[in-house]
């Protein structure tokens, strides 16, 4: 799925994403700093998912957790900060994967052999400063240890 979208647009993608691979419990967005990760997580979970919470990016905490009356307890991790494994493990980012219903994982690639056999891949890129391109593929990766 390719996407281009705008701010006055992001609910309408979220949707069509959501639409479109809510079956699937892990969702990564490896996308660059200042690409739109957050917002539109946090367009997401408020606008779609229903949260009442404040969604913002976990960058300190490592992981935020909203509730959704529709979609449960959805996880947001952030694992910029994250320096290895051992300390993603230690922090509960494992644990997390393999609990919530629906874990949105901001920076996969600091710890990537944490990640599900399969997931989404959410890339948000830079196209102007109004308007973004979202690509979005499933992950498949058979030979996951």
């Amino acid at each position: 799925m390719q996407l281009v979208y705008s701010l006055s647009t992001v609910t309408n993608a979220a949707q069509q994403v959501y639409d479109a691979y809510k079956d699937y419990r892990v969702w990564t967005f490896p996308s660059a700093m200042g690409s739109g990760k957050t917002t539109f997580i946090a367009t997401l979970c408020k606008q779609i998912l229903a949260c009442a919470d404040a969604v913002s990016s976990p960058t300190y905490s490592i992981i935020n957790v909203y509730q959704s009356p529709t979609a449960g307890s959805v996880c947001h991790l952030d694992w910029y900060r994250l320096k290895d494994e051992q300390e993603a493990i230690d922090a509960g980012v494992e644990d997390a994967l393999y609990t919530y219903p629906l874990c949105l994982v901001e920076w996969p690639s600091i710890v990537p052999q944490l990640l599900p056999p399969t997931y989404v891949e959410i890339n948000i890129e830079f196209i102007s400063e109004t308007e973004r391109l979202l690509k979005v593929q499933t992950v498949h990766t058979p030979n996951h240890l």
